[in-house]
């Protein structure tokens, strides 16, 4: 795999792995749990797959990039992203738990 390839799919891999893992919470805080929008069930259900289907390709683009032969910057650009969205998976499984523990 050559370095423009890589370096194609870090770009946006990155992006579309780390943007959902972000969103997901507050979508699901004012989409689902306490709604203020009128229509905040049919947004929920347009942007929950939506959401999904980013970050599953922006992860796999990911993994694709930092499995690939030569060690190099790339590689630790590849596998510090998916560290970051480790991390905001992480804390999004903590509080959903504190949601569901106060409810």
């Amino acid at each position: 795999m050559h370095w423009r390839q890589r370096k194609r799919l870090v770009f946006i891999g990155a992006p579309l792995a780390i943007i959902p893992a972000l969103a997901f919470l507050p979508a699901l805080a004012y989409l689902v749990i306490t709604p203020f929008l009128q229509h905040a069930t049919v947004i929920a259900i347009i942007l929950f797959p939506l959401l999904g289907v980013a970050e599953i390709a922006g992860l796999f683009e990911l993994i694709v990039c930092c499995v690939a032969r030569p060690f190099d910057l790339l590689t630790v650009f590849a596998f510090s992203s998916l560290l970051v969205v480790l991390v905001v998976a992480a804390y999004t499984g903590l509080f959903l738990a504190v949601f569901a523990g106060g409810i």
